[in-house]
């Protein structure tokens, strides 16, 4: 008989320690949750993502909070997931960029393995822009220009080994010029300096379409697979016979060891934001476009993204140089 009492009580131990994971995914969120983002305030990332926390925070019953973390090429708040708890309460944008830091710098953490992909969200849209006072009316004045004046035009983006840091390199290989770059922490900032001057041109996600439309910036050439339906003007870079297609989708990821309850609770409520007119809204000011992966997608989208930055830093040289 005791035998028998303590076998049971193993196996109601072993059952409530199976059924605290759930109880507690159940009761998921019982506190704000914290969503940091690569970029400042006041850019069209930071724009967007508020809109989507607050379609968010309404389907979990709690404040999903952003923090702004801008710097080191977007890569902060990936960074910041290394420290914290696998509990679902700190969240983090994942910018291309992650997928390149291990190939530029010494890293204790894996962008693959030390990540768990919730969800895919949306994607920038490029181009460069310059003062609308500018000399360059058109692209084929920018590329004129820096033939006749190697390393004198210079450029901003937003941060060295960006996503338009490393477009615009690509861009001059093939264009034979030679640029000079300003790395800024974001759009903000960098619309601020080319607007005043302070760059003669910038590159960037479609955050500068408020300053087009104010009249304040041209833009000459924009760098997806065809040409953006705000700006039906500009020309892509294939049309401009640079051979080149740039995307950046981001999303949303998690600790390490996040139990999949929680994952897939913050998915399906991100999901569901995703799909809300404040959201769809806020990406449309900016081009861009709802991009939606699954977890099992969007990691399956980090390992292959993973494997090409290595290939496109090896042939740019750029990990040589960082190193």
């Amino acid at each position: 008989m005791p035998r028998r009492r303590t076998l049971m009580a193993a196996l109601v131990a072993a059952s409530a320690a199976l059924a605290a994971p759930v109880a507690w995914a159940q009761s998921f969120p019982s506190k704000p949750i914290k969503l940091v983002i690569a970029f400042p305030a006041g850019g069209p990332t930071d724009i967007t993502m508020r809109a989507l926390a607050d379609g968010a925070s309404k389907v979990l019953g709690q404040p999903v909070i952003i923090d702004n973390k801008p710097g080191a090429g977007g890569t902060l708040p990936a960074q910041a997931l290394q420290l914290a708890q696998p509990d679902g309460y700190t969240l983090a944008q994942i910018p291309l960029g992650v997928f390149r830091l291990p190939y530029t710098t010494k890293l204790t953490w894996d962008p693959i393995k030390d990540i768990t992909y919730v969800i895919n969200v949306t994607g920038y849209a490029f181009g460069l822009v310059v003062p609308a006072n500018s000399q360059f009316k058109t692209w084929a004045d920018f590329a004129a220009y820096a033939k006749a004046h190697p390393g004198e035009l210079n450029y901003g983006s937003t941060g060295t080994l960006t996503s338009p840091h490393l477009t615009m390199e690509q861009v001059a290989q093939k264009a034979g010029i030679e640029l000079q770059h300003v790395p800024y922490k974001g759009s903000a900032d960098l619309m601020q300096a080319v607007v005043g001057g302070h760059v003669m041109a910038a590159a960037d996600s479609t955050g500068f379409a408020p300053q087009v439309e104010a009249g304040k910036l041209r833009v000459l050439n924009t760098w997806g697979d065809k040409r953006l339906d705000k700006f039906p003007d500009a020309p892509t870079l294939k049309e401009l016979g640079l051979d080149l297609v740039q995307n950046s989708p981001f999303g949303v990821g998690a600790p390490r060891g996040t139990p999949p309850e929680v994952v897939k609770r913050l998915h399906d409520a991100f999901k569901q934001s995703m799909e809300q007119p404040a959201y769809l809204e806020a990406l449309k000011r900016y081009d861009m476009v709802p991009i939606y992966m699954s977890s099992e997608q969007y990691r399956q989208f980090a390992e292959d993204t993973f494997a090409r930055e290595k290939a496109l830093i090896d042939k740019m040289g750029l990990a040589k140089k960082a190193k």
